[in-house]
Formats: structure tokens, sequence, C-alpha cells
């Protein structure tokens, strides 16, 4: 008899609706499961900005405690959320198919011309990366914490004297929160793996990594492998402002990423176009690319400075 699934997630709207579907697509494959909720530290804490909180884990952390200690047999994520090194007996099961990768500005009240260079316009996002990009096309804009679950979020931009807040378009859309005045950015790079859901499980319960196979999507697995890839070789954390993001259309895979000092003021990039079948490297080689290049070392070494 196949056992029951037990799900671990964490018990936000977003972390639910994520489980959910997980549940709905294991049930779609005659599969049984449950959900189990567990609290995680990112979301007890709500007014330390993520980049002071030693964030690497921080989301992943209480799931991880569960699935080793066997409460839970799978754990569902955020996949951008998770550390591109998974704690030690536990393995990734499955990607799910990405949901939208881009970054959405929600605005309030009335729009002011945001590319007017006198403007007083004050953003808010706890995302380090947001802000590096923002205040690179935006260098007189005012940066404002903003932390909690996406419904903590738009509530405080309703309460607060912010113009906007920035947030993840998917995590917006899936719970069918995006405001009428909200628009995609374009140009703002999104995290690795943003809109991609990861499931893990313990390397020991090969139950449960057969059951998840068939739940992968080979399209989104393979690009947020290249965009992990790019993060971990840059070194980079939450703390760190690094983007990319790996596109398949046909035959080839298009990679653009980037890395900025904290500040916005300086900026490297990089991009790329490969046939599928020899992009097995191209995250760690893009990376290595940027760090070879003159931009690239003198933004690694303020980032380096700044964090002695």
């Amino acid at each position: 008899m196949q056992k029951v699934v037990r799900i671990g997630t964490r018990d936000s709207q977003l972390a639910l609706w994520q489980a959910m579907q997980v549940k709905d697509l294991l049930s779609r494959h005659q599969i049984s499961s449950e959900l189990v909720h567990i609290k995680s530290e990112g979301d007890i804490d709500l007014k330390t900005p993520l980049y002071e909180m030693g964030v690497q884990g921080i989301f992943t952390r209480s799931l991880d405690i569960a699935l080793l200690n066997k409460n839970i047999d799978i754990a569902v994520h955020s996949m951008k959320d998770v550390p591109t090194q998974l704690a030690m007996g536990i393995e990734q099961a499955a990607v799910l198919k990405r949901g939208n990768p881009k970054d959405l500005l929600v605005l309030k009240g009335p729009e002011k011309n945001i590319n007017d260079i006198n403007a007083h316009f004050i953003v808010a996002t706890s995302s380090i990366r947001r802000k590096a990009q923002w205040l690179h096309r935006y260098p007189n804009h005012v940066i404002e914490n903003l932390r909690g679950n996406v419904n903590t979020r738009l509530q405080k931009l309703k309460e607060n004297h912010w113009d906007a807040a920035i947030f993840a378009a998917a995590g917006l859309e899936r719970i069918n929160l995006r405001p009428e005045n909200s628009a995609e950015l374009d140009w703002m790079l999104p995290a690795p793996s943003q809109g991609a859901i990861l499931i893990v499980c313990r390397q020991e319960d090969s139950e449960s990594l057969e059951i998840c196979k068939c739940l992968n999507d080979d399209a989104t697995s393979t690009c947020a492998k290249i965009e992990r890839d790019f993060l971990r070789t840059l070194l980079g954390g939450c703390s760190t402002p690094i983007a990319a993001l790996a596109e398949i259309e046909e035959d080839e895979l298009f990679f653009r990423g980037n890395i900025l000092t904290p500040d916005g003021t300086k900026k490297a990039e990089i991009e790329k176009i490969l046939p599928i079948e020899k992009v097995a490297n191209l995250g760690k080689e893009a990376a290595e690319e940027l760090l070879a290049s003159d931009d690239g070392k003198e933004i690694i070494e303020t980032i380096r400075n700044d964090k002695k």
C-alpha cells in the first residue's frame, strides 16, 4: 500500500497555495497526500530587513528540520528562497512548471511620473537585488524596507507614505491579489529561479523521490539550475544583488545575468545564447566570465569590503 505523502509547508497564503498545487498534482497521479503546517523564522520576524538576518535558508530551515526529523516527507518552497547548497541529507525532488518570473511595481494613489528626475519617489522593498537595480535606474529615489507575506506587504503599502512597492508577479498572481494599478518591470532582472516552485525530500527517501519525478518540468528545472549555478559561482545570497533569467525558445536558451553594488552605482551584466544541448555549465561559465571582467572584479571587491 502506497503511503500518504506528508507535504510540509509554511502557513502563509502563498505557501499554502504552492503546497495545494503539489497536492492537486499528486492526486492526478492517484497519490494521496496531506498538508503539514510549519512556521519559519522568516515569517516570525517581519521587521528586520532580510539582508540583515543572515538570510540563507531563513524560509527553509524549519522545513529542513521537519524533513530530517521525519515529521514530513516532502517540503514545498518558492525556489528563489532556497539556498543554492541544500542542507545535508536533503535532495531536490522536482521543480514545477514556472510561473511569471518578473517583478511587479504596485503603485499607490495618484500616479507620479517616476522618470521625472526631480520627483520625490519612495519605493518599498526588502530585496537588496530590487533595491540595487532600482537605484541604478533611478538614483534620486528613496528605498524603504518592506517585510512580511504578500498580504501584509500590500496592507503596509496602503498604510504608509510610500509611492509604490515591488513584488514578485508570480506571488500576487497565484493568489489573485495583483492590483490593477501595477506594472511588470521588464527591465528588472529577477532573482535566480523566481517564479519556480521546488519540492525537496530526504536523500534516503527513495519512495518520495520516485513519487515526485512525475511532477518535474524539465525546461523549468534546466533554467533554474543555470540561474542558481550563476548565483552560487558569484558567491551570492540574499545579501548580494545578483539577478539571472534563463529562457528556452525552441532549441535555444537565452540567458541574462547581472550583479550590482548594493547602492546601485555600479553594474556588470552578461548575455548568452546557446543551443539547448550545450547549456549544462552555462550558469557557472557566465559567472566566471563576469568575475573576470573589470566591472565584475570591481563590484565583487566593493561588496567584500562592505562586508568586512
